[in-house]
């Protein structure tokens, strides 16, 4: 995905349960990072489920501003249970 700096939209990152899990209600956050490195804590971001789908406001006046560069996005899922499922969910680029 590619948007300008200056956009206030949400990130819409699709999520596919694995088999067996439930994933209603699970708490999710989603990380925007500039590094290669997995996202340290603070990088977070408490994010909302559309549907199948995790979202998360960004741009000016969001807690998520963004300048230009390439970003790597993150996904975790915290359904009840013994398991926290995070997965590198893909680029987003910034202009």
């Amino acid at each position: 995905m590619l948007i300008p700096a200056t956009s206030t939209e949400y990130l819409h990152v699709p999520v596919t349960a694995p088999e067996g899990v439930d994933l209603t209600g699970a708490p999710v956050k989603i990380a925007v990072v500039a590094h290669r490195a997995n996202p340290a804590t603070g990088e977070w971001k408490t994010a909302a489920w559309d549907d199948d789908e995790v979202v998360l406001l960004i741009g000016p006046g969001t807690t998520l501003a963004l300048t230009r560069g390439d970003y790597r996005v993150w996904v975790s899922v915290d359904p009840p249970g013994a398991e926290n499922i995070t997965r590198h969910a893909g680029h987003l680029g910034v202009t």
